[in-house]
């Protein structure tokens, strides 16, 4: 359930836009302390804010600002102001969105769906891709890509480059490798292992990329 944080100082639109949320199925917070708005989002850490522009004696385009110090969270800004500068300025800060007063509700909740899913597309993209030197690990196609060329792994070599990438800057045992690997009670040969490392290294340099993955003899290997 993807949570919605709202940041508007009119009563009855937030309770107009809390009980049109809740009833679509997200969870709701709000915040009425402008002054610690941006504390609050650290607080919640909410999947989506609508912030007003007009808070009181705040401002939404400032706390838009301060959100963005630490945060790319979805931002939608909803406001009565509808000038062309205004939602220049609301981009222009970071803002995903501008909607101005009065909305409506279908719109809103259609507006609110597309951006919570484009950035859930984003996460989990971001999440099949793994980097380290310059090397990009493709977790979808079992290729590794080095300046704009790639290569295909087998099942065991994907799997041997994984395991490092996920403990990057560490010695990782020889033995946690094999393990890893081969996940079974068979006595597997130590060569096993030595092959699959030189295999990788083979497809490192036709990329040409050396030394990326380290020996520390007698313990390991390290990216």
């Amino acid at each position: 359930m993807a949570k919605v944080l709202i940041i508007e100082d009119e009563e009855s639109i937030r309770e107009e836009l809390e009980i049109l949320l809740k009833n679509t199925g997200y969870e709701v917070v709000r915040t009425e302390n402008f002054i610690n708005a941006v504390g609050d989002v650290e607080a919640h850490n909410p999947d989506l804010i609508l912030l007003d522009v007009n808070l009181q004696d705040y401002s939404g385009f400032s706390i838009c600002t301060g959100i963005r110090k630490f945060s790319n969270v979805p931002i939608i800004f909803i406001t009565g102001r509808n000038t062309s500068i205004d939602e220049l300025q609301a981009f222009s800060l970071g803002g995903d969105d501008y909607i101005t007063k009065p909305y409506h509700p279908s719109v809103l909740l259609a507006r609110i769906s597309t951006i919570l899913k484009r950035t859930k597309n984003s996460e989990r993209a971001e999440e099949q891709i793994l980097i380290h030197k310059g090397l990009t690990l493709d977790l979808r196609s079992y290729k590794f890509i080095y300046d704009g060329k790639s290569e295909e792994l087998s099942k065991n070599e994907f799997k041997l480059l994984h395991y490092l990438f996920q403990r990057k800057g560490e010695v990782v045992p020889r033995l946690d490798i094999i393990e890893y690997l081969w996940d079974n009670d068979v006595f597997i040969d130590d060569n096993a292992l030595s092959v699959n490392v030189t295999r990788v290294r083979s497809k490192l340099e036709q990329l040409g990329v050396s030394d990326f993955i380290e020996t520390k003899r007698g313990v390991g290997y390290r990216i």
